[in-house]
């Protein structure tokens, strides 16, 4: 049995985006009332996070835009950069403090505390570019947490499998040009959503190309076509690449009874994903798996797949 760690804090239910927001506070709650109800929470390894210096922030987002943000968050402003990015004067320091989530679980895989991790931190951050805020997200998490796994803990290889239905434009952007780090997504086919982005032809560009692999998803893709996709193109090219540790942009918006995307995901098939990049990270990685919380807005729905995607961290 694993040692699974948990990130997670009060403090990220302060983010509030506004009272018509499908990414609000209650998505954390649920997922604590679940892994609460069903007995999982008390076996699980609670890491605290610390906000992230603003100096690892600035490693991949433009110096300029974190102060923007900052100080739209200190005057008060209700929106920031697009009109789906809602803030709130706490906006910034919670921003900070996902990363920081996602630092303390590479701090205590590293130091062989845990063996994996979960962290259910908000705002989420795949779309967050260099220099703007995109899909509710403002810093990116889990780039960050890549790079400071190689700078901070010596890792060389990191590979970015990223689930969410929606593309994630900003890890990919942000990585396209790096061969050290692979992204790879599956997400619903972008001529039919959000952000656009994630074409078959994007595979990188200068030294990065090749290390960029978008797998397309038709609307209602099932279970079986994630697997199949993950098994056909996925795995090999993950295996070819030898990451020294994997993290997971886990949106779980895919799913069949999600609002904001035709998808047809079940929790199932979430399990089944996991089960596979498990098996993965435990043959290449020394069992190395971050998972980061992305999207998923039916609050029924993303308790009972976090509940059951920790299950399978633990028994990994």
């Amino acid at each position: 049995m694993a040692k699974t760690g948990l990130v997670y804090d009060e403090r990220y239910l302060l983010h509030d985006p506004g009272p018509w927001h499908v990414e609000r506070p209650d998505r954390l709650r649920a997922i604590q009332q679940r892994l609460a109800t069903s007995g999982l929470l008390k076996e699980l390894i609670l890491l605290e996070p610390q906000p992230a210096p603003l100096e690892w922030i600035a490693r991949l987002h433009d110096p300029d835009y974190i102060t923007r943000f900052q100080r739209a968050c200190q005057k008060g402003q209700r929106i920031f950069d697009t009109g789906d990015c809602g803030i709130c004067p706490k906006s910034f320091e919670v921003a900070c403090l996902a990363v920081g989530g996602v630092f303390a679980a590479a701090d205590a895989i590293m130091a062989g505390r845990i063996d994996n991790a979960f962290c259910a931190v908000r705002p989420p951050g795949h779309h967050a570019e260099r220099s703007r805020a995109m899909g509710f997200c403002f810093f990116n998490n889990v780039a960050l947490g890549a790079r400071y796994l190689q700078e901070q803990h010596g890792l060389e290889r990191i590979a970015i499998i990223d689930w969410d239905v929606h593309h994630g434009n900003g890890t990919q952007h942000l990585f396209e040009t790096d061969p050290t780090v692979f992204y790879l997504s599956l997400h619903q086919n972008p001529a039919t959503c959000y952000p656009g982005t994630g074409r078959q032809k994007e595979i990188g560009r200068g030294p990065g190309q090749g290390f960029t692999l978008n797998i397309p998803m038709p609307p209602h893709s099932r279970d079986q076509d994630y697997l199949q996709a993950l098994e056909g193109l996925a795995l090999p090219a993950l295996r070819n690449f030898k990451p020294d540790c994997l993290l997971i942009s886990a949106g779980f918006d895919a799913h069949q009874s999600d609002p904001l995307a035709h998808m047809d995901l079940t929790e199932k098939g979430y399990r089944d994903m996991a089960g596979l990049l498990g098996d993965l990270a435990r043959d290449h990685c020394a069992g190395r798996l971050i998972t980061v919380l992305e999207g998923g807005y039916n609050l029924a729905v993303l308790g009972e797949c976090v509940l059951e995607h920790i299950q399978v961290l633990r028994s990994l």
